[in-house]
């Protein structure tokens, strides 16, 4: 697998990974239409794409940096069949070769269900074996998300 940089998605990696958030973030998170995915990604402001791509040509993970609130913030997902291979490791790495400081809001708990059902499994673990710091007194709770604040630091 590869790791490629793009700032600006082709309408075929676009409808990949709203597929890819849609079945791996919580239902609750899901986005409706292309429109409304395009909506939030447009929203956020120097937006970097790093697109895990497989030997088909095909987006395994996704991780993406913006900036927020005069922070530099990222998200990542992994599709579950590769989930607990490394690959989510790599992309975290690839983040940290072009970042000093990186913040992201992490599901702490079991709770949430995926849009097939299955539990959606909190990666809180996975940041903080990956060197992140759980800020425990920063919160976003809403209808949609129950979150804690992480960070990573050079």
């Amino acid at each position: 697998m590869t790791i490629v940089q793009v700032e600006v998605l082709s309408l075929e990696q676009n409808n990949s990974l709203l597929q890819l958030w849609n079945n791996e973030y919580p239902e609750k998170l899901k986005y409706n239409t292309i429109k409304d995915f395009d909506l939030y990604l447009n929203g956020l402001s120097n937006l970097k794409h790093h697109l895990l791509i497989d030997g088909r040509n095909k987006i395994k993970g996704w991780a993406f940096t913006f900036f927020r609130d005069d922070e530099d913030w990222f998200a990542i997902i992994v599709d579950n069949q590769i989930q607990g291979t490394g690959k989510g490791s790599l992309l975290i790495e690839e983040l940290k070769k072009n970042n000093t400081n990186l913040n992201g809001w992490v599901v702490d708990h079991n709770n949430d269900l995926k849009q097939d059902n299955e539990p959606y499994k909190s990666p809180l673990l996975f940041y903080v074996k990956n060197g992140f710091t759980v800020c425990n007194e920063t919160r976003m709770e809403n209808e949609k998300i129950s979150a804690v604040k992480i960070n990573w630091k050079h």
